[in-house]
């Protein structure tokens, strides 16, 4: 008798447990309802905008990262903190605004700290502790407003024309700049828009941020590692210009077309991936 009693109080506080937990889907499931339209649009530009398309990997890498720790994450005190209310209320705010003002990158980026907020407040401050970088590291699937775009773009060009025009000179090419074209042995090679490297910096910040989370033990080392992305990834968009127009110079003008520009393209990310990669062993050592 004393069994069944024991028994039936056991399975009482599991469905209880089930029914609590049902219920803690359920603001996920409305997040998601609300902000469908805006999640709808950003899968097109994921689509559509070559420099987005690692916005597919973002909310897969964050899950992976998630599912690793789920066992850490069962085992933390769970329970309502309503700081990360005041988060939500800011975020749905913030998502008023950015629909009347049709602004997209604050539109999306609300639903990032809605769902940051949302997780806070239903599961606690412990659980924050653990997941917070994944939550952070959703903001790379959202494109840049293209104000910053455009405004960075120009000095990003102009800089990568300059300082690729110094090193050509510096091995005996005589290479004139004129603007942002480069006019070497007979032929003018423009550093376009494309060739500014702020396509590339968007997807090697991503990059930066995850290599810096799995190689580095300390935030220290996670911060510094990942700022270093922004130098890494204008120096290798340096090399991929300075490379071609040597290319150019001492073989054939034929590298500027395809598929050998996309080809030449791909070497941003191999030479930024060495260069973390010899940063991160430094400061692992800095970083004990």
């Amino acid at each position: 008798m004393l069994e069944a009693v024991v028994k039936e109080k056991a399975e009482t506080e599991i469905f209880k447990l089930k029914g609590k937990n049902l219920l803690r889907i359920v603001p996920f499931v409305a997040l998601l309802l609300v902000y469908l339209p805006a999640l709808y649009d950003l899968l097109i530009d994921w689509c559509t905008d070559p420099n987005y398309s690692h916005g597919f990997l973002v909310p897969v890498v964050s899950g992976v990262l998630l599912w690793k720790k789920r066992d850490k994450l069962a085992s933390v005190p769970r329970g309502l903190d309503k700081r990360g209310l005041t988060l939500v209320l800011v975020g749905l705010g913030l998502f008023i605004i950015a629909n009347g003002a049709a602004e997209y990158f604050s539109l999306r980026f609300s639903f990032v700290l809605v769902l940051f907020g949302l997780t806070w407040y239903l599961f606690g401050r412990e659980v924050i502790k653990l997941s917070w970088f994944e939550f952070f590291f959703l903001i790379f699937m959202i494109p840049i407003p293209y104000v910053i775009y455009y405004a960075l773009t120009f000095p990003m060009q102009t800089f990568a024309t300059k300082i690729t025009v110094g090193l050509l000179n510096l091995i005996g090419t005589g290479a004139i700049r004129q603007g942002n074209i480069i006019h070497i042995s007979g032929h003018s090679l423009e550093v376009a828009e494309a060739c500014s490297g702020i396509r590339s910096l968007v997807s090697l910040l991503a990059l930066g941020a995850f290599y810096a989370r799995v190689t580095q033990k300390r935030f220290g080392g996670q911060l510094t590692l990942f700022l270093s992305t922004i130098p890494i990834a204008v120096i290798s968009n340096i090399f991929r210009v300075f490379l071609t127009s040597l290319l150019v110079y001492t073989v054939t003008d034929k590298v500027t077309g395809e598929p050998l520009h996309s080809i030449l393209g791909l070497s941003i990310f191999v030479v930024a991936f060495v260069l973390l990669l010899v940063v991160g062993l430094i400061l692992r050592k800095l970083f004990k």
